[in-house]
């Protein structure tokens, strides 16, 4: 956590407010726009031509998502038992967030785990709280913890909330959003039946004329590790918002209908 915080602070200069243009370094890709090197989501990947970043306040969870540390760029997603994500074409980076050795940090749950992450980096421990889906009620972290604000414990609740919510009550929890308001921190999610999936509106860009293009995180199945997404058919990983009534990602298709905000 302390060395989250650290990479959060250094980086309020390159990353809040206009973005940077990408310098000469060998290690950017200029077809995917992808700076290799760094190591945070804000700073891997540049803006599309003529759009930039807004600022963002350092206590936000735009700023929190925007600012989310990556593993290196040669780093592969691992499902929870430590094999290979087959599908190595659906990401283009790897959240640098353990998981449990449990079948559990699906979809849902990796959206879950990032807000309940930075509620519990903010100390705003009386924030955090699911909906579970047998009871359709909200069980917080703070009456599963009593008094124990150690990162051990909120990692256990978190596994608890896991086992006992999904696409359905996480969607539930969610209030729905007008597609062309669409910001970092933003779910599409489908409940589906029997399946269902999510991903998190993790960075945003902007142009003069208010467009925006975003890019998605997410966990699948069975569990593994947050991953940012390619967007198919195309050398970005940016998806331009207001482009079609579908939103098409690696291995689902969303409509902007699906559009649900904290």
């Amino acid at each position: 956590m302390r060395i989250f915080s650290f990479l959060m602070a250094i980086s309020l200069i390159c990353c809040n407010g206009i973005s940077q243009k990408p310098t000469n370094s060998s290690a950017i890709s200029h077809t995917l726009s992808i700076d290799t090197s760094a190591r945070m989501v804000c700073t891997r990947f540049n803006c599309p031509d003529s759009f930039a970043r807004k600022y963002s306040d350092s206590g936000s969870f735009a700023f929190y998502l925007s600012h989310l540390p990556l593993k290196a760029a040669s780093a592969r997603v691992h499902n929870f038992d430590g094999s290979l994500k087959q599908n190595e074409a659906a990401y283009a980076a790897v959240v640098d967030m353990p998981i449990s050795p449990k079948d559990l940090q699906q979809c849902a749950d990796a959206v879950m785990r990032l807000r309940g992450e930075y509620l519990f980096n903010q100390k705003a421990y009386d924030k955090i709280g699911f909906r579970f889906l047998g009871d359709g009620k909200i069980h917080s972290y703070v009456n599963y913890a009593g008094t124990d604000r150690s990162y051990t414990v909120f990692r256990k609740y978190m596994d608890h909330v896991f086992t006992y919510a999904n696409t359905a009550s996480l969607h539930a929890q969610l209030h729905p959003a007008k597609f062309y308001t669409l910001q970092i921190g933003d779910v599409l999610i489908q409940k589906g039946n029997p399946y269902g999936h999510a991903v998190i509106v993790v960075d945003v860009c902007y142009n003069s004329d208010g467009d925006k293009q975003f890019l998605l995180a997410q966990s699948y199945m069975p569990a593994q590790e947050t991953q940012i997404l390619r967007h198919p058919g195309t050398a970005s990983c940016w998806y331009k918002a207001g482009q079609s009534e579908k939103i098409y990602t690696p291995e689902w298709t969303f409509d902007t209908t699906d559009l649900r905000r904290w």
